[in-house]
């Protein structure tokens, strides 16, 4: 127990072929998610007006069949979760995993992920792929990332992202994991959300969880044991510029989240080529995900409000716990506190 469970730090002096590789697989991760969706829908549109009109009108027939099926079983590949690339892109930052407590695989989890940040790297990378060997320091467990559930639509891009492990963040999907009969099911939320994106700032440290209780509900639902997550770190790889509430840019970013679901955040990182020049390649700078201890849960079928307060009052305090136990060996100053909306 609270012995560091992560990857070797990257080497001081890298070759310039390790350098791309790494920066390669930053990059790909970034534009994974911001370019691949509308691509493979632009593909099959342009196939439309082909000679190959019939391959999108099979994918389209398909793709209504298969319809249910992020939400159910999915398709997860461990042959994705173990590519190479995943273990570029984490020593590129370095990213590190942190274990402070075991999570029994007779137990079901919902592990709340904090804080969202630009791209919610740490999160993918530790509990959805391999390259920190997650499956190693928490045996028995199978664990699925809940995301946006609009983007299950998009062709192709969908079967890429089930292939990861990644599942709609809707009520039926989540409480699907966790009624089967199988135990060791783990529910990862970026509880934050798109909202939480908004407060992304280096060095800054600003929650979206006040009024955030569904993932608390959903664990009563089903007696599963909430695990918070903390990644040190995951702000500080874009630069960004928060707003105050109230200013017409703030308003302008949540109205473009309510009509798209997704975050519009004033950001930047470095060129590929040139680390003085802007891009989209994220800044190295260290993240360390640091897992929580479980706390053990009721299963009840009709949570109460009250009962639903008290859950997410303990949530809470055990998240500033730790927090507060583990800020200063990750680079950030005593002085600095979690604040919560």
């Amino acid at each position: 127990m609270g012995v560091p469970t992560a990857s070797p730090p990257s080497c001081p002096t890298k070759i310039p072929q390790k350098q791309w590789l790494e920066a390669l697989g930053a990059l790909h991760y970034v534009l994974g998610f911001t370019i691949l969706g509308p691509f493979s829908s632009a593909l099959l549109l342009f196939l439309l007006f082909t000679r190959f009109w019939s391959l999108t009108v099979l994918y389209l027939m398909w793709l209504y069949l298969d319809r249910d099926t992020p939400s159910q079983g999915g398709r997860i590949s461990n042959w994705v979760r173990n590519w190479r690339i995943w273990k570029e892109q984490r020593d590129y930052f370095p990213i590190k995993l942190v274990k402070t407590a075991e999570l029994p695989p007779n137990q079901n989890y919902v592990l709340g992920a904090h804080p969202h940040g630009i791209t919610s790297t740490a999160p993918f990378c530790n509990f959805i792929t391999e390259c920190n060997n997650f499956s190693q320091h928490f045996p028995g467990l199978q664990r699925w990332l809940a995301t946006l559930a609009g983007i299950f639509y998009i062709p192709l891009f969908r079967d890429y992202i089930q292939a990861t492990g990644l599942r709609p963040a809707s009520r039926h999907s989540l409480d699907f994991v966790l009624s089967q009969l199988q135990r060791g099911q783990v529910v990862v939320i970026v509880i934050g959300g798109v909202q939480e994106a908004l407060y992304t700032e280096p060095g800054q440290h600003c929650l979206e969880l006040l009024n955030r209780k569904g993932f608390v509900r959903l664990a009563l639902r089903h007696g599963a044991s909430l695990v918070p997550v903390y990644s040190f770190g995951e702000n500080d790889s874009f630069k960004c510029k928060a707003f105050p509430k109230g200013s017409w840019p703030y308003l302008w970013q949540v109205t473009y989240k309510k009509i798209t679901g997704l975050p519009f955040c004033f950001c930047w990182g470095r060129s590929i080529f040139s680390p003085n020049a802007l891009g989209f390649l994220p800044f190295p700078m260290p993240i360390t995900t640091v897992v929580g201890a479980p706390i053990p849960v009721p299963q009840l079928g009709a949570p109460t409000e009250e009962q639903v307060n008290h859950y997410h009052r303990l949530y809470m305090e055990a998240l500033e716990r730790l927090f507060e136990e583990h800020k200063e060996s990750c680079g950030v100053p005593a002085s600095t506190h979690l604040t919560f909306r």
